[in-house]
């Protein structure tokens, strides 16, 4: 018996950066188990150049790396949804299309790199920093024991991991 691949969808307002590295990011630690998208309620049109910057720092591809809209994964024809994850608050509280499926969802808010005002080195580091959040998130995501878990059980531990940790 083969272990299912899950889909997973990220959510952003503008996906172009946060929703975008938690694609890259799942895509490759989650390789044969998950396939991650990402998308935004109102996508900017074009990836961030430091999110791009970011993954290739850290050798992660960047083919296809596209910011679009959530509508594209809301038709009949698009890949069902196992989970569906909002990495910034404004996502959190618009009203999502109805994903087919029923998908297990969770908020991970992460501060918006984009949105941070500082030197090129600073921007940077913020970039950096919801790289390495992310991350950490989707690790501890990926070393859930899916099957062994019941959908309330596992629904409470996706939201933990999206809950702050106290240093």
């Amino acid at each position: 018996m083969t272990n299912p691949t899950f889909n997973v969808l990220f959510l952003c307002t503008g996906n172009s950066a946060r929703s975008i590295l938690a694609e890259a990011i799942l895509n490759s630690l989650g390789r044969g188990r998950m396939v991650a998208f990402s998308a935004g309620s109102q996508p900017k049109g074009e990836v961030h150049p430091l999110a791009l910057a970011q993954l290739c720092k850290v050798n992660l591809p960047v083919d296809g790396c596209r910011s679009k809209s959530w509508s594209e994964f809301a038709t009949p024809d698009a890949p069902a949804m196992d989970f569906v994850f909002t990495v910034c608050d404004n996502a959190a509280h618009e009203v999502c299309p109805t994903w087919p499926g029923q998908p297990m969802t969770a908020h991970w808010g992460i501060p918006d790199p984009a949105a941070f005002d500082g030197t090129e080195e600073e921007k940077q580091r913020a970039f950096a920093q919801a790289f390495m959040q992310l991350q950490n998130r989707i690790g501890l995501f990926l070393a859930l024991p899916m099957e062994a878990l019941d959908r309330m059980s596992l629904q409470q531990r996706l939201r933990e991991i999206g809950e702050p940790r106290e240093a």
